[in-house]
């Protein structure tokens, strides 16, 4: 028996299906998980939104001049690593312990380290090994002693501030639980964002005084970077750049993705990506074992936070929506600016396309080895095809590294983080896709080392890709002209900045 429907009843039908849908599918209108994109969004992954520039830069050919002067070693710029021990004495007697409560990603986290053993130093506390917060977006439980090697970071630091892996069994119920559940007489909710040393005297100190302990959470941010006695900032540097070591199983994962990136691809990867080394000039062959990592920050996270366009259209547009409402229930609302007014003013960030062209055009061709620094990317595999177009020899931790080998930090966003990190570390140049955390992390470390560094100018390249009739000459013109300076070069830091970022003068000293 056949059923047969008139045209009003096949529409409420499928009007019917339409509003069913997200009861029965809801993952097609929802994240498939903290760090991924709905599938709509996902699936339909948007073309390539600058052709004419990508067919410039596959086209295009790199000077030897421009290639020998992209991959030379920064000069000398009078600046040299400087931390100097703090000079005072660490007292016998300790004025009770500090514990504190991190959030955010590992390079947040580490920032928070380094602030809490200041802390500690100026309330001549010990201080308890910090209590790394579940990450809510990333998800990750990993503890400080799953990521840095807990015995080289009290060694390290054994003058300058008593440090302890637990606490003893008379404070063995000051833990995250016992704050979770109630207000407590020992744990301190109220530190200001860049809190001075005096605000810790004068709020901490009487605390610890009176129990013998203090918990401080939330901890991030919580110290000024300003008007602090020198030997405290020589501290923080020293805490940055001396203490915190990964551990081994990190570095020894970090050592042999480096190793395998300074080697020249082998012939069956040649032949995979229809490239023959060999067919290079002389000075490919001299960089051949040369290596930029790309840290790739083209997560949802961002995506959706920048209220920007990404030219995945409407389906787009309301699955990021929903994304920040699930996300951060309305903390963070679309943007009052349009996505024109957001792209000038640098306030996008790059897609992996245009972070390949903005590659290209400084200078890197197809023969450059490029490492791929990032957790997950928005669009997955079709957002990447440009990029990888425009570099065939691109690598990450899964195409260098066997399942194996990288067992031990699959799934934990935060080693996977550490892995990235320690690679950047080593390799030839850093350059990030957008400003964030890890970026200005490297930045600092990199500078602290005299290591290049490449600082996309973000308002420039907002403005050249919103032009949609340049040509690549006059892109390429105008991405060198306008990162000339942007390489590594010193900067001092100004009132109100971060340490961590920009290490000179507090954690140098003129060579």
């Amino acid at each position: 028996m056949k059923l047969y429907f008139s045209g009003s009843q096949r529409a409420a039908i499928a009007g019917l299906f339409v509003v069913l849908l997200p009861v029965f599918l809801p993952n097609l209108f929802g994240p498939l998980g903290r760090a991924s994109p709905s599938m709509f969004s996902e699936w339909n992954a948007p073309k390539p939104r600058h052709l004419a520039l990508v067919q410039g830069a596959l086209q295009g050919q790199t000077s030897v001049q421009l290639q020998s002067k992209l991959w030379s070693p920064l000069a000398n710029q009078g600046w040299k690593p400087c931390v100097k021990p703090t000079n005072v004495p660490l007292l016998e007697k300790s004025g009770g312990y500090i514990q504190v409560f991190l959030d955010g990603g590992l390079n947040q986290q580490k920032m928070g380290i380094c602030d809490a053993v200041t802390v500690a130093k100026i309330l001549n506390a010990t201080l308890v090994i910090p209590h790394l917060e579940v990450n809510p977006v990333w998800q990750d439980s990993s503890s400080f002693t799953e990521i840095f090697d807990v015995d080289h970071f009290i060694d390290v630091l054994h003058d300058e501030v008593s440090i302890v892996k637990e606490l003893p069994s008379d404070f063995s119920w000051s833990t995250r639980e016992y704050y979770a559940m109630g207000i407590r007489a020992t744990r301190i909710k109220t530190a200001p964002v860049h809190a001075t040393a005096n605000w810790y005297l004068e709020n901490v100190l009487p605390i610890l005084q009176s129990y013998g302990i203090a918990a401080i959470a939330p901890f991030s941010h919580r110290l000024t970077f300003d008007n602090l006695p020198a030997n405290i900032q020589h501290l923080r540097c020293k805490v940055n750049f001396k203490a915190l070591a990964f551990v081994p199983h990190i570095r020894a994962l970090g050592d042999s993705l480096v190793n395998r990136l300074r080697s020249p691809p082998n012939k069956s990867q040649a032949t995979k990506i229809e490239y023959l080394l060999e067919e290079r000039d002389q000075i490919g062959k001299q960089n051949a074992q040369k290596f930029v990592v790309l840290h790739l920050r083209f997560d949802k996270d961002m995506a959706a936070h920048s209220a920007c366009d990404f030219g995945g259209g409407k389906a787009e547009k309301l699955a990021l929506a929903k994304y920040r409402q699930v996300i951060w229930q309305g903390r963070v609302l679309n943007s009052q600016f349009t996505d024109e007014e957001l792209r000038n003013q640098g306030r996008c960030p790059l897609t992996p396309e245009e972070i390949g062209l903005l590659l290209a055009a400084l200078g890197f061709d197809n023969n450059t080895r490029l490492y791929l620094a990032s957790h997950k990317v928005y669009g997955g595999e079709a957002r990447i095809s440009t990029l990888r177009k425009l570099f065939p020899l691109m690598e990450d931790k899964k195409s260098l590294a066997s399942v194996e080998e990288r067992a031990k930090v699959e799934g934990k966003a935060s080693l996977l983080a550490a892995v990235d990190y320690y690679v950047s570390m080593q390799s030839d140049i850093f350059i990030s896709a957008s400003p964030g955390n890890m970026h200005n992390a490297l930045v600092g470390h990199r500078a602290y080392l005299n290591l290049k560094t490449i600082r996309p100018n973000m308002g420039l390249l907002g403005q050249l890709f919103l032009n949609r009739s340049m040509e690549w000459s006059e892109f390429q013109g105008a991405v060198l002209e306008g990162h000339k300076n942007r390489q590594g070069q010193i900067r001092l830091r100004k009132e109100k900045q971060s340490i961590y970022t920009y290490p000179a003068p507090d954690c140098m000293c003129r060579a």
